[in-house]
């Protein structure tokens, strides 16, 4: 699949900011045998005072930016052309827990997609005794099924409810609340698995949305997703499912990023000079892309 992508982040401060610095995360990445990025723009208003770009550990792109005048919002544009093309879920040949335990103890790298990482508990998703209960229903004859599962079961018992939880709800939280959004639900399905011993991680991205039949797409109506990364062993490595619509991800999941938890892939973190709240708006479009046959 082919996709245009473009996103609008607008924060508007309740007094103006004398200063600000941010990490922004936002651009997808060209990841081997998923998917490619053929162009990408992201620009700033206001133009900020310094601007550099790099990788972080895990190698999201990563912008770094800087006002030093004053200010009273600010807005942040993308736009990609994105390729999509995961391979199909191939027969399940995954160990079961105590075997995949084994080959992760096998495992002598600390490489940023080592398996390691995704093991212990994290801010947003912390290893949880009722977690881990709930998480051990699931527990199955390999690692993907138990993945699969669990991402079924917190699809349905789960309610989606926007204004439920807030980007500082932790899994625990939510997993009382039994609502939530994408952000939620992948915490609580990262903190299961790494309570029964599965390594779990956290996906941030797009996803496209299909209007109901007869219905125009509504510009700007999508919103940035979350999704799960699984290390089912030595053979099969990571996959990833999407605990809010019971599903493996499919070219419909457009990658920005990865982390152990949100935490690690916020689309923006920093520090202002100002005083007083602020306002944020948050628009997606995520838009298939056919191109003509000569």
């Amino acid at each position: 699949m082919l996709y245009d992508i473009r996103l609008n982040l607008r924060y508007d401060y309740d007094a103006a900011a004398g200063g600000g610095r941010h990490q922004v995360r936002v651009l997808p990445p060209t990841i081997s045998g998923v998917q490619r990025v053929i162009a990408a723009s992201l620009s700033f208003a206001p133009a900020p005072s310094e601007r550099s770009d790099f990788s972080d550990f895990f190698g999201n792109n990563v912008t770094s930016i800087a006002f030093r005048d004053a200010h009273d919002a600010l807005d942040i544009r993308m736009s990609a052309r994105v390729a999509v093309s995961r391979p199909e879920p191939g027969l399940d040949v995954s160990p079961d827990i105590r075997r995949l335990r084994e080959e992760l103890d096998a495992v002598r790298s600390l490489s940023p997609g080592s398996p390691h990482h995704f093991l212990a508990a994290s801010d947003h998703a912390g290893i949880d005794a009722a977690i881990t209960a709930y998480a051990r229903g699931s527990a199955g004859s390999s690692a993907v099924s138990t993945a699969v599962d669990l991402c079924n079961r917190v699809h349905r018992d789960f309610t989606y409810d926007g204004e439920a939880t807030t980007v500082q709800t932790r899994a625990s939280d939510a997993f009382d609340l039994r609502r939530g959004v994408c952000q939620d639900f992948s915490h609580i399905m990262i903190a299961g698995l790494r309570g029964l011993g599965i390594p779990a991680g956290y996906v941030s991205g797009f996803l496209r949305t299909i209007p109901p039949r007869g219905k125009p797409r509504l510009e700007g109506a999508d919103a940035m997703h979350a999704w799960v990364k699984v290390w089912c062993g030595r053979d099969t490595g990571w996959q990833e499912f999407d605990p809010t619509n019971g599903m493996r991800a499919s070219n419909d999941h457009i990658t920005v990023g990865h982390g152990r938890d949100y935490s690690d892939v916020a689309p923006i973190v920093g520090v202002l000079k100002t005083t007083g709240g602020q306002v944020g708006e948050q628009a997606v479009d995520v838009i298939p892309v056919v191109l003509e046959k000569a």
